[in-house]
């Protein structure tokens, strides 16, 4: 099965926890055993799985990022956005997570999420659901 959700960012730099849409994705797969994928076609934007449980997790990945990756530097891309791609790739652009008795196999304290390098805009998560 495959699934397409738009995922609307707020702000230049954003995560958006898409666990509870990713869920009801599987649950409509009907698959009680297999793999979920969840894709970002995107070249400024990613998917990663970590701690959903406190909120502060996330402003410390963003600020970490934007450390990491100045949005401002002396990089060559022409479109002035080079910061975002270079974030994009080191967070990737997709997670697969087992799907067991009909739900995401996720640890007790992690979410899926889409972060947005380059907002805000509305991005496409591509969903794939295998049995």
């Amino acid at each position: 099965m495959h699934q397409q959700l738009t995922v609307k960012s707020r702000k230049k730099a954003d995560v958006v926890d898409v666990t509870a849409r990713v869920q009801e994705v599987v649950k409509a797969s009907g698959v009680k055993s297999g793999l979920c994928h969840v894709y970002v076609a995107h070249t400024t934007a990613g998917v990663f799985i970590n701690e959903n449980a406190d909120p502060d997790v996330m402003d410390d990945f963003l600020n970490t990022l934007d450390r990491l990756v100045p949005w401002e530097h002396d990089y060559r891309h022409a479109e002035g956005n080079a910061a975002a791609h270079i974030k994009a790739t080191l967070v990737g652009t997709s997670q697969s997570v087992p799907v067991i008795d009909g739900r995401l196999s996720l640890g007790r304290w992690q979410g899926v999420y889409f972060a947005e390098f380059d907002g805000p805009r509305e991005r496409q998560l591509r969903i794939t659901v295998l049995e």
